[in-house]
């Protein structure tokens, strides 16, 4: 993200250097909890704990840990979570850690890629090695654990409403700056959204809430955590990949990913077999192919590497367990179709590779075509300069909004593949029984994501620590880049151009971020008069507001000033829309720049906007007019640019004609 150079150097004049690595900013996380011996929470040169914090410490008496100046608050919430399975403190099972203790792993992965400490020598599984660091890696932590495990016999676990509106309204009141969520459901209507509630106060208190936009892609429609005042951050990959070839047949190759901790031997070659051979007596080939439990013949795998599907009720990495426990020594993932190029680097418990759908097809093709297939695995390379990178992954969920298609959603994209941060050591890797305890781990998805830009975004609020949390979202959205490490548009997982349905205003630039010339900024008012416009009536308002809303009858939800346009509904008749801009830069003289979406026509009124302090203020009116006959029967996309000549202030625009 160009913060440090290959050497992992802060670069002069980066972001990272002007916020002082985001000093004695605070960032909360609702998620699983954290494990407070990693070393990424580590309070080695820190100073003493800012003032302003009110929070709290709730590691249990026998735990014998406690907070220290970089790990300054730990809390847990489960009432919701007890209620839903029906258990009480007397009845929760021993294996349960009752504290914000993490038992999973997720909660101290996101918040180490937030705010974690500066960590030499990191790894996973000797892959990857360099220096783990946080976005703010200077910040203050909290911990605010509202998320459970499940257990056999009980009902599953999560994370429930009554908890995580407890955790909302425990870090508006210790003092948090900024809150990251790598959590949430289905797309609900805001009124109905814990996390949107919740995240609506805490942006009354000048927090920024930053979440995750989902893994259900790439169908569209499947974006959540959709409310305008919290910012929704895709997934994408890194430069970097964790590689792993199968050769077979007569010198085939073909790369996947893993981060298996063990290998095979170098150049030996074994029977490869495919799942749907080897099943058990009593199991069908379709469900041994998928390598379940209990559907695979030992006698059959034994001293095998064992080809197995992705799909069915079980993970990538439980799939290799199956293999294993069954007397494989090696594995081939090969994605169904609905999978595609979606490949993942997984810490495997024997050595593996996972390979996109069209390469496990040539792994069939092979077997079908020889009753003595033999292959290799070879041990996983760190391979760096990855091109082109980045691109989206195919799980990032995709927009347009399901719940107001007027706001476009996701945000923003940035890293959330094979990402290395801090694990606990409460359980392993794949399982609970898995004796592996790494420090670090790579996991993938917008859960990974989430926090890279809630990092970006302490760094801002060191920087700029009177900006409302809408100034600051604006300055992410309009900086974005949309091109990848070869100049060329960003990709989807499918080798095509990525939408902004799949990156939202493209890929986070934080250095770019700290200067973004011209903003959109917010009020708790105008977010009100948006939801006036939805047709909330007084009663649903007290949801969001203390006092009672007196609402405009101007408004239109169209108008909310948000930095990026979508018209879902365009029709015969024209639409205008109004947006105004503040300066936080030099005096200058910004012109707009318009990428009309294929068969619109957009003009800008007026174009050009002077502007002599900072803190001025100037409306524009976007007026968008169908100018063909034929109807386009999916969204288009264009562009909106206002430039100084240094400053680009961009904002992507997406429109379906009726």
């Amino acid at each position: 993200m160009e913060l440090e150079d290959k050497a992992g150097v802060p670069r002069p004049g980066s972001l990272w250097k002007k916020a002082k690595f985001g000093e004695n900013i605070i960032i909360g996380n609702l998620d699983t909890g954290v494990w407070p011996e990693s070393e990424s929470f580590n309070d080695e040169g820190f100073g003493p704990i800012p003032s302003k914090w009110r929070g709290a410490c709730l590691f249990d008496t026998e735990d014998k840990v406690r907070c220290n100046r970089k790990l300054i608050g730990a809390r847990y919430f489960n009432k919701g979570y007890l209620a839903n399975v029906k258990l009480n403190m007397d009845t929760i099972p021993p294996s349960l850690l009752v504290s914000p203790r993490d038992q999973e792993g997720h909660g101290s992965h996101t918040l180490s890629t937030a705010g974690g400490s500066f960590v030499p020598g990191a790894n996973a599984f000797g892959n990857g090695n360099g220096t783990a660091k946080g976005g703010s890696p200077k910040a203050r932590v909290a911990a605010y654990k509202v998320c459970w495990p499940s257990f056999d016999g009980y009902t599953e676990g999560g994370c429930f409403s009554a908890d995580i509106f407890a955790a909302f309204d425990a870090a508006i009141s210790d003092g948090v700056d900024v809150l990251s969520l790598s959590l949430g459901g289905n797309a609900v209507e805001f009124s109905q959204d814990e996390i949107s509630i919740g995240a609506f106060h805490a942006d009354k208190h000048g927090i920024v809430v930053v979440c995750s936009a989902g893994n259900s892609g790439p169908t569209p429609g499947t974006v959540t955590n959709v409310a305008p005042w919290m910012l929704t951050v895709g997934a994408s990959t890194l430069d970097r990949e964790f590689t792993s070839f199968l050769t077979f047949g007569r010198g085939k190759h073909l790369k996947g990913r893993s981060l298996s901790s063990t290998g095979l031997p170098s150049k030996k070659y074994f029977p490869l077999i495919s799942g749907a051979n080897a099943n058990a007596a009593t199991a069908r080939p379709e469900d041994s192919l998928l390598c379940l439990n209990g559907t695979l013949n030992p006698k059959k795998v034994k001293g095998k590497i064992l080809v197995c599907l992705r799909g069915g009720d079980i993970s990538r990495t439980e799939k290799g367990v199956m293999a294993a426990l069954a007397g494989a020594v090696g594995m081939v993932l090969v994605n169904d179709e609905e999978s595609g190029n979606d490949i993942t680097a997984d810490p495997h418990v024997l050595p593996a590779t996972h390979l996109t759908y069209t390469d496990g097809q040539r792994v069939f093709e092979y077997l079908n075509s020889t009753k003595t297939a033999m292959a290799r695995i070879t041990r996983v390379k760190t391979v760096h300069g990855t091109k082109p990178a980045p691109v989206m992954a195919a799980f990032s969920s995709r927009g347009p909004s399901p719940i107001e298609p007027s706001i476009l959603k996701p945000d923003i994209t940035a890293p959330g593949v094979d990402i290395i941060a801090a694990f606990t050591g409460a359980t392993g890797p794949t399982d609970p029984s898995n004796k592996r305890r790494p420090r670090y781990i790579t996991e993938s998805g917008t859960s990974m994501s989430c926090p890279h830009v809630s990092g970006i975004v302490g760094l801002l609020k060191t920087l700029y620590p009177t900006w409302s949390p809408a100034a600051i979202r604006s300055a992410i959205i309009t900086t974005a880049r949309r091109r990848d490490n070869v100049g060329e548009s960003i990709l989807d997982s499918t080798k095509e151009p990525a939408t902004p349905f799949a990156f939202g205003a493209g890929h986070v630039n934080p250095n770019r971020a700290a200067d973004p010339g011209l903003v959109y900024d917010l009020t708790t008012n105008d977010y009100l008069n948006f939801l006036c416009a939805r047709g909330y009536n007084a009663s649903v308002l007290k949801l969001f507001s203390d006092k009672p809303v007196k609402c405009s009858r101007t408004s239109h939800v169209a108008d909310l000033n948000y930095p990026t346009i979508a018209v879902p509904d365009l029709q015969d008749k024209p639409i205008t829309i109004s947006r105004r801009v503040k300066n936080v830069g030099p005096p200058g003289t910004y012109v707009a720049q318009v990428q009309a979406p294929a068969g619109v026509s957009v003009s800008v009124q007026p174009s050009k906007l002077e502007f002599k302090s900072v803190g001025e203020e100037k409306e524009f009116k976007v007026t968008l007019k169908a100018n063909s006959e034929v109807r386009n029967q999916n969204y288009v996309f264009g562009e909106l640019k206002w430039s100084d000549g240094k400053h680009n202030v961009r904002s992507p625009i997406a429109v379906m004609q009726y």
